[in-house]
């Protein structure tokens, strides 16, 4: 039996050595490591922080096999990432949306090589999670066969999304992707109740899975979760400034001592 060989990943390195290690890890198809290094990678890098951020799999300027998209394939890029990065140390994980899923399900597989984990507009991987995610993926592949769909794109999405989703055309509708994300190695749930490594979670307050914040802080032992008033899924994008300043805080050992769901 042969290992495929694991896809090439664009990764871009910032900031001073010697830092915290803050690793950013995107979101799914219509997203890139662009949407951190035009919005808070800078201002993490000139507080002293050591930035790592890469293209998932499928995305960006990373190689894009025809398959291989299950979410323990995109957790183990992430793994051996880290270990070529020869990272110092526990390092901060911050992800967005699916980077979000990610980063979780790395911390519970590598706990000891996580500090922290700020996750924006994210949730845990769960059989629900993996049929949605499918489900979202394949209907957007097939609206993508139709130019006219930028409008529904906008109203599920958000703007900064829709903008990559024609970019997006080759891994939606040339991989197995979709039904890779529903065939993904779901933890049990009990699993994250041992999971005591501090977590804040992010969400723009007019997002869907806003409404799932009490869930989390009763799912992981020290979670804490903050809701950005007048924004979406696209909050990352949408207020860089606010977003940003809470992972400054947050990686800067705020999250010893912050107040228990803080919310706007």
């Amino acid at each position: 039996m042969t290992t495929a060989r694991r896809p090439r990943l664009n990764a871009v390195r910032v900031g001073p050595p010697g830092g915290d290690t803050v690793v950013l890890v995107h979101g799914i198809a219509m997203d890139n490591l662009t949407s951190y290094y035009f919005t808070v990678a800078a201002a993490l890098a000139a507080a002293g922080h050591d930035v790592v951020m890469y293209d998932q799999r499928g995305h960006g300027r990373s190689e894009r096999p025809a398959t291989g998209y299950r979410l323990e394939d995109f957790t183990s890029d992430l793994a051996v990432l880290l270990d070529d990065a020869h990272t110092a140390g526990p390092v901060h994980l911050v992800g967005n949306s699916f980077g979000g899923t990610v980063a979780l399900d790395y911390a519970l597989r590598h706990p000891d090589r996580v500090a922290s984990l700020l996750v924006v507009e994210s949730e845990p991987p769960t059989a629900a999670w993996a049929a949605k995610m499918s489900a979202l993926l394949a209907d957007t592949a097939h609206r993508l066969r139709d130019e006219r769909s930028l409008p529904w794109l906008e109203h599920t999405y958000g703007r900064h999304e829709a903008r990559h989703a024609r970019r997006a055309r080759p891994l939606l509708r040339g991989t197995t992707i979709a039904a890779d994300i529903a065939a993904s190695r779901i933890p049990a749930e009990e699993r994250w109740r041992d999971l005591d490594l501090p977590v804040l979670a992010v969400y723009g307050s007019t997002s869907d899975l806003a409404d799932m914040a009490p869930w989390l802080e009763s799912l992981l032992p020290n979670c804490r979760t903050h809701r950005v008033a007048g924004h979406g899924h696209s909050v990352l994008v949408g207020d860089p400034r606010t977003v940003g300043s809470l992972m400054l805080d947050w990686i800067g050992a705020g999250h010893r001592h912050q107040a228990k769901a803080v919310r706007v």
